[in-house]
């Protein structure tokens, strides 16, 4: 198969809601060997990709009737979730893991990865979200228990925004009423970070607009990822039903 930098599913579906997911996979494109130098162990960690986050967003787009569009390389390769300025674009280490293959990444070839990669992705996800009237995206990712050396993480599912609270505000809501739920708000992670994805296709565009954050525990089999798709969907529809016209 041709490689690609992004996947999209279900580009007909007529819903509102536009699902993405930028840290789906942890694939390393042919041209870089398929490899950055690290175990297979660490390219299965949270470091490498989102753990569950593309199946749960496969069976959150189904269960919206939405598009979803995903980023088929690691998030080593280059962060599809930062700013192009932003220092952390290109990971030299992370969570105690050195990165061999970015090592000698110089300025030369950060601009390849960002032409080969990062900007066919969000081009593709700008032509999806401008296609749909009054359109609404939900990103998906998911967060691991504990960092090392790290306190664990007490929430099951976080819930990111920015100054744009419309669609965040209303679903937190509904999801701090389920009892097994512990719901954070702009939490393990800030809400906004210059440049990320949904400053480039929602907040600059005033699209609605919110960040799921799972954690990978609970989504780490095809059963779990279907569930959680269907228990959000409900939530992100009257959520969205709740928006202010």
């Amino acid at each position: 198969m041709t490689y690609t930098p992004y996947q999209i599913e279900g580009e007909a579906r007529k819903g509102r809601f536009l699902v993405t997911c930028d840290h789906a996979t942890n694939t390393v494109p042919p041209d870089l060997g398929g490899t950055l130098g690290l175990p297979e162990a660490d390219m299965a960690r949270h470091i490498a990709y989102d753990v569950g986050a593309l199946g749960t967003a496969r069976a959150l787009a189904e269960a919206l009737d939405a598009p979803l569009v995903w980023a088929n390389f690691s998030r080593l390769v280059i962060d599809p979730n930062r700013g192009e300025d932003d220092p952390t674009l290109l990971m030299r280490l992370y969570d105690g893991s050195i990165i061999p293959g970015n090592r000698h990444a110089d300025a030369e070839e950060k601009a390849r990865r960002l032409n080969a990669y990062y900007r066919p992705y969000h081009a593709a996800l700008e032509l999806l979200a401008a296609a749909r009237d009054e359109v609404a995206i939900v990103s998906v990712h998911s967060f691991t228990r504990q960092l090392r050396g790290r306190p664990t993480r007490p929430w099951h599912v976080g819930i990111l925004h920015a100054w744009d609270a419309r669609l965040s505000d209303p679903l937190i809501a509904r999801l701090a009423q389920e009892p097994d739920l512990t719901v954070g708000r702009n939490q393990p992670y800030p809400g906004h970070l210059p440049g990320d994805a949904i400053d480039q296709h929602a907040l600059r565009h005033g699209r609605v607009n919110t960040l799921i954050e799972l954690r990978n525990d609970l989504i780490e089999t095809e059963a779990q990822q279907r569930h959680w798709g269907a228990r959000l969907a409900p939530h992100l529809q009257a959520a969205l039903d709740a928006v202010p016209e």
